[in-house]
């Protein structure tokens, strides 16, 4: 899951984007609502994280330019003004939801997986597939009683093909899900998730169309998978 950062300062940034990052999400950071515009524009986010106050104006006129456009990215907004009318202003202007700073960083990745799942329209936070259960929360998987972990990119990999399991997902939409842009990607990173994936879960479950991408097998290929 990649989560867009509008903070500008620096610290509180930088904790954010190393926080969510350990939490099992991509996390990319920037200070102004000119570049907030421009990396929605160049990139795909399943988030945004969107503090209120920035150099250029404010957080709000960015959520009501989105939700003018019918753009229903969830956001969540950060800001020092915690009143009761601030948070209704932004909840009005179109906000999933609304934390005051400061703030533990446990409750928000909790509220953003909640915002994701509310996208998703799934009551529960794990995902479950042709007899595979993972929950991105605490980055293990179940098959069974045979528990697995996952690394945060194997973990942020195996739900992007679980969110739409027979949707074929290209090597390149995979890596701008798992790598930020200051993250450095190798060449066969996603070549060697799946690999990593299929040594865990079983050869049988993700399938590889060549030239394309990667889904995952049918239903019925549990039985292909080694145990």
């Amino acid at each position: 899951m990649r989560i867009l950062i509008v903070e500008d300062d620096e610290v509180l940034s930088d904790g954010l984007t190393v926080g969510l990052r350990l939490s099992g999400f991509t996390a990319d950071a920037i200070e102004t609502l000119a570049d907030a515009r421009a990396a929605l524009a160049a990139a795909e986010f399943d988030g945004i994280v969107l503090d209120i106050m920035l150099p250029d104006g404010l957080g709000l006129d960015l959520l009501k330019e989105l939700r003018g456009q019918g753009i229903n990215l969830p956001v969540l907004l950060l800001t020092a003004r915690d009143q009761v009318s601030d948070r209704v202003r932004g909840l009005d202007a179109g906000a999933d939801d609304y934390l005051g700073k400061p703030f533990d960083l446990d409750e928000l990745t909790a509220r953003l997986r909640a915002m994701l799942r509310r996208r998703e329209g799934r009551a529960a936070n794990a995902l479950c597939y042709n007899g595979l259960t993972v929950d991105p929360a605490s980055l293990t998987g179940w098959v069974g009683e045979r528990a697995m972990r996952f690394s945060r990119r194997e973990c942020a990999l195996l739900c992007a093909l679980m969110e739409y399991p027979r949707r074929v997902i290209s090597r390149n939409t995979l890596e701008e899900r798992l790598y930020g842009w200051q993250e450095e990607v190798e060449s066969n990173a996603v070549e060697v998730h799946v690999h990593n994936l299929r040594a865990k879960i079983g050869r049988g479950f993700i399938e590889t169309v060549r030239g394309v991408g990667y889904r995952l097998a049918e239903e019925e290929g549990a039985s292909s998978r080694s145990g």
